[in-house]
Order: structure tokens, then C-alpha cells, then sequence
């Protein structure tokens, strides 16, 4: 286990600081359980005009691809959004939807980025570093960084650089879809994050934990909305 991580105080100049610190924590070796047992998906959204984040995560196994667990939570936003600094306000409802989850996974991928981030720091190497998990950013464009051409055969996949420093993979998850970045969060290498990536995707353009997920979460938004409209016709 790592050590716990500092307290934020709500500023943006505190979490700017802690951004750097927490930057030089995250750890590019693989440090997961081998063979895998159990993978996760994590995704966390804004819901209420901003005023909550909604966190879904599915707990998989990792030979089968069984659904184990599956769990949302809606969590009060303590603080705005302020651009660049999303996994601050994002955290707690991740944090508390792991802790929702019958166990904490072998692995887990998250809808964000990891270190391919202008901080090194995105939402994937947070929450990773935040709850000692190895973890995996994957998101649908990158944030900055260039990278060869990309064959269109699905599994194919090229280095994403910035300054001639690999930030992590832009990788064809899917034939003629716009390719995924790939980017390690923690106790995860840059070598092995492609290829995990790859051995849960099966027919969407996301491994299948995210994909999952992202699915919960819009499935429970709508129940959510419903809801409400229920109420406001029987008041």
C-alpha cells in the first residue's frame, strides 16, 4: 500500500501543488495480481446541472467476462470544475463507488486519461494513486501530443509523444473508428497498457469494463430523470 495522500484544501492553487506532487508518485511497473482475476470499470459524470457527480463501476471477471458487480453512486460536488483540475472534483464519488463493489478489482480501467495528461496527471492516475489500484486511463481523443499513422487493423497501435516523451498508445480498438488513447495511471507500464486494453475489447470501440460502465451510468441517469419527472407530475 502506498502512503495516503495529502488532504486537499479546495483551492485551485493547493490542488495545482498537489497536482505535481502526486505526479511524482505514480509508478509506470506493472504491480497488479498475475494472472488477473477480477477487472473494473469506472466512469464518473457530471448530473443536476453540475451540482453532482454520478460514479458507475462493473466489477468483471477477467477469464469470462461475467458481470460480478455492478454499483452508483451520486455524490455532491464540494467544489466547481475548474479546467484541468477534473479528477479533484471527481474523486470522492470514484472513491465511493469503489467502496460500494463487493471487492476492489485486480485492475481497473477508468474513462479519462492517465499520464497522457499535460500534468501527468489525469483522472486514471488519480483515482489509481488515491486507492492504490493498478489502473488504466482510456479515453475517446487525446489531450495533446502527436503520433504516427495508424494502420486501420483493429488491435493496431502507435506511441502518442509529447516532446519526444511517450505519454502513452493511440490504439484501433475498432476497424474505420477514430482510435482510443491508451495511457497507464498507476502500477501499470507503458508496455503492457496497450495489449490489456485490447484483451477486454471485444465488439465496441471500448475494453469492455468501460463500456459497461459508461452503459450503467446512462441507464441510471434516465432512471434518475424519470424519477423526477414522476414526482413533479404527482405533485
Amino acid at each position: 500500500m502506498g502512503s495516503p495522500l495529502p488532504a486537499w484544501n479546495g483551492t485551485i492553487a493547493h490542488a495545482r501543488e498537489l497536482q505535481v506532487e502526486f505526479a511524482k508518485r505514480v509508478v509506470l511497473r506493472d504491480g497488479f495480481n498475475k494472472p488477473l482475476r477480477t477487472v473494473a470499470g469506472f466512469v464518473a459524470a457530471p448530473e443536476d446541472d453540475g451540482t453532482r457527480t454520478c460514479a458507475a463501476a462493473v466489477l468483471i471477471d477477467a477469464d469470462s467476462l461475467d458481470l460480478i458487480d455492478a454499483q452508483v453512486a451520486h455524490v455532491a460536488n464540494a467544489t466547481a470544475f475548474v479546467p484541468g483540475l477534473l479528477s479533484f472534483h471527481v474523486m470522492p464519488a470514484l472513491l465511493r463507488v469503489l467502496g460500494m463493489l463487493v471487492s476492489p478489482p485486480d485492475l481497473a480501467m477508468v474513462d479519462g486519461h492517465g499520464i497522457a495528461h499535460p500534468q501527468r496527471f489525469g483522472i486514471a492516475a488519480h483515482f489509481g494513486l488515491a486507492a492504490d489500484l493498478p489502473t488504466i486511463g482510456i479515453a475517446p481523443k487525446p489531450l495533446l501530443g502527436t503520433a504516427a499513422a495508424l494502420h486501420q487493423v483493429r488491435g493496431a497501435y502507435t506511441p502518442l509523444r509529447e516532446h519526444g516523451q511517450q505519454i502513452g498508445w493511440l490504439l484501433r480498438s475498432k476497424p474505420e473508428v477514430a482510435p482510443i488513447v491508451v495511457s497507464p495511471g498507476h502500477r501499470v507500464a507503458m508496455a503492457s497498457a496497450a495489449d490489456l486494453c485490447m484483451r477486454f475489447t471485444q465488439s465496441e470501440r471500448e475494453p469492455e469494463p468501460v463500456h459497461m460502465a459508461q452503459r450503467l451510468a446512462a441507464r441510471r441517469g434516465n432512471e434518475d430523470d424519470a424519477d423526477a419527472d414522476d414526482a413533479g407530475d404527482a405533485a
